[in-house]
């Protein structure tokens, strides 16, 4: 009977989720999927809908719509509270949900180092509202600059600063001189976009940290050239809404964004299970949480070491082997085969583009920067995108706005107002 099949939960659907899922999608078993949203987002691409490239249909897609045809499956919209592990159920704000194997595939979110009052602030980029949040506020700025008469609130309004010099750092700050530069260069009369000040802060020494010293150099160069104040060694102590204090001094700013570093979902705290200082759980070689072996700890929500000695990457190539890895380990269980080996991450390499026409490609001794780096990035995401439309007007919307230099999601929309307001 059907209510006697086994039951295989999955708490998120991001990228391991949801490979996951598909990895089952011939088991025996009855699949539940719980994701406090109903959709699945790329968020490799959330950057350009933050910088108005794209909208946020072409980086989302409905959980159910990806999953229609695997008849085993059911989605579920609710958000996890905690997890009973005697029991084998899951609390959600809307009731329990009983399982026989578990795979929590959480993922992480903006970690502000113990500074958590910053993120009203400095908003991070993780989800869709967040990159509308953040493109709301960009070209706000412009806006009200361009009303203001008085230079210095022209000039902390044309200052945008971002935290983090990693590759969602240095996409946004490539991105956000494009649009001062390029895509509002002609459109206003009081203020002169290109005047605008980018400002990228990075705690470390160098930025782009995981590939080589001559690429972290290239990007540092080419960020320069397009009008970019780059800062390394820089601590950000403070912030605020008129901007960010640093070991250096004051830098004001109407617009900060936080690209600094990203602490892993509460699943440790529903688990009581050993964690590494980004919170994600310390796990087994076959991906299994600490004494459980029916829960699996995927994504970003668990810290292992590759075959190197190296920490795992939180990064979509690595929660999607994962995932898949999890999955298949499931269904051999299920078929009564022996279990798989223990997991083994391949890294694929690196990328990160900068601005319009320039990346960096790192790809084990494959070696690209400039116009060609971003070709091979181009392609890798438009390939990586879910579904043939989003692959086709993903690629169409970047051709096109290459050739006009325009970004055709510009559009300033209000946030949400309480229920009873108008």
């Amino acid at each position: 009977m059907a209510d006697q099949r086994p039951k295989i939960v999955i708490v998120g659907a991001g990228f391991g989720g949801l490979e996951a899922a598909k990895a089952l999608r011939r088991a025996p078993a009855d699949i539940t999927i719980v994701d406090r949203q109903n959709h699945h987002c790329f968020q490799p691409l959330l950057y350009q809908v933050a910088t108005a490239a794209l909208s946020p249909a072409d980086v989302a897609w409905p959980i159910r719509h990806i999953l229609r045809s695997q008849k085993n499956a059911t989605v579920l919209m609710a958000t996890v509270e905690g997890i009973d592990t005697t029991g084998k159920r899951l609390w959600t704000d809307f009731g329990e949900v009983p399982y026989d194997t578990l795979i929590i595939a959480t993922g992480a979110t903006h970690s502000y180092f113990g500074h958590g009052d910053w993120a009203a602030f400095a908003p991070g980029l993780k989800r869709i509202e967040d990159a509308t949040r953040i493109r709301r506020s960009i070209l706000i700025a412009f806006e009200q600059a361009e009303i203001m008469a008085n230079p210095d609130d022209q000039r902390r309004l044309l200052t945008f600063a971002i935290v983090g010099g990693g590759a969602t750092g240095v996409e946004m700050a490539g991105a956000i001189a494009d649009i001062a530069r390029q895509t509002l260069a002609m459109d206003f009369r009081r203020i002169d976009p290109r005047n605008a000040r980018i400002v990228l802060i990075e705690a470390g020494p160098r930025l782009l940290p995981a590939f080589s010293p001559a690429q972290s150099d290239y990007v540092r160069t080419t960020l320069m050239q397009a009008g970019v104040t780059v800062m390394t060694d820089t601590l950000v102590t403070k912030c605020d809404a008129g901007g960010v204090d640093l070991n250096s001094g004051r830098l004001d700013a109407a617009t900060v964004i936080w690209a600094a570093g990203v602490v892993a979902s509460p699943a440790a705290i529903w688990l009581n299970a050993p964690t590494d200082r980004a919170g994600r759980i310390k796990v087994e070689p076959d991906l299994s949480a600490p004494g459980h072996p029916d829960i699996f700890v995927i994504g970003d929500a668990a810290a292992l070491v590759d075959g190197k000695g190296k920490p795992v990457p939180g990064i979509a190539p690595a929660a999607k082997q994962m995932g898949h890895y999890v999955g298949k380990l499931i269904a051999a269980r299920l078929a009564g085969r022996a279990p798989d080996k223990p997991f083994r991450y391949r890294h694929l390499g690196d990328l990160a583009t900068i601005g319009r026409r320039a990346a960096v490609v790192s790809f084990g001794r494959l070696k690209l920067s400039g116009f060609l780096g971003w070709l091979f990035w181009s392609v890798a995401h438009v390939y990586f995108l879910i579904g043939l439309r989003n692959r086709f007007i993903v690629a169409f919307i970047w051709a096109f706005d290459y050739l006009t230099f325009q970004r055709g999601a510009r559009l300033i929309t209000e946030p949400a107002k309480k229920p009873g307001t108008l």
